[in-house]
């Protein structure tokens, strides 16, 4: 039974490291969970996607004041323009981490 978890365990961590953020549906919070996104920028998404509707590619995201091409290639695999919004791979790593040692107690 505690091989069947562990695996389970794994094949989860690794669905979450594919998991990215909509940048079309995502909330504030879901957004200041990406990297280098704080509560400013996020607020800026969520204006821009308002006045100018969705972001139909990830690169559209360069548009927003104060996202340029650097912080977009930091971002751009944690984000995606279809889909569920989830946490980001990154977040979704620390998740992973503090599973197995939850796992045995």
């Amino acid at each position: 039974m505690h091989k069947i978890f562990m695996i389970l365990v794994l094949l989860f961590g690794m669905a979450a490291a594919w998991a990215a953020v909509n940048i079309n549906t995502a909330s504030s919070k879901q957004l200041q969970s990406l990297p280098h996104i704080g509560v400013v920028r996020a607020q800026a998404i969520i204006d821009y996607r308002d006045a100018h509707g969705s972001f139909q590619s990830t690169k559209d995201i360069m548009r927003v004041r104060g996202i340029g091409k650097a912080t977009y290639e930091k971002l751009q695999n944690d984000i995606c323009v279809s889909g569920g919004s989830v946490q980001p791979a990154a977040s979704a790593s620390k998740y992973r981490r503090a599973l197995p040692a939850t796992a045995t107690r």
